[in-house]
């Protein structure tokens, strides 16, 4: 598979298990909260995943590209495009919201904070959906799932 095919695989995986992991379990929980703390939540703990993901979805993507050019195949190419489109689709879909809710102060929350949250979710669950396909795209080709 060579060193960057491994390597984007398992960069791909650790966005796609950070991606899935905020849209079943850390979201979900956020939102048994009420509206004030539920944004509250959500304010440092997007900052601070934005940062790991976004990472994450570069360097993945840029050896997902490494390994197409080592290996050749059009998975390997496939799957570079799909982790690379999180960077578009939060800056073109997502980014929207994300500004909303981060010039929303805490104590102004309220019914509509809770609905933009949601939609928040909604918009980042494309983000694990991406995730997961270019793992799979990257298992399939360095024949992990063959």
């Amino acid at each position: 598979m060579g060193f960057a095919g491994t390597l984007a695989l398992i960069l791909a995986a650790l966005f796609a298990g950070a991606a899935l992991y905020v849209s079943v379990a850390e979201h979900p929980a956020r939102m048994t909260l009420d509206a004030r703390h539920a944004l509250a939540q959500w304010k440092p703990a997007y900052r601070r995943g934005a940062i790991m993901q976004s990472s994450l979805a570069i360097l993945a993507g840029i050896a997902g590209l490494a390994a197409w050019w080592e290996l050749g195949g059009e998975l390997w190419l496939v799957g570079a495009l799909l982790i690379l489109a999180n960077w578009p689709w939060t800056l073109v879909a997502i980014m929207p919201t994300n500004k909303l809710l981060k010039a929303t102060d805490e104590q102004d929350a309220n019914e509509s904070t809770v609905e933009m949250l949601n939609r928040w979710a909604a918009l980042h669950a494309v983000r694990s959906l991406l995730g997961l396909a270019a793992v799979i795209c990257f298992a399939i080709a360095s024949q992990f799932l063959r």
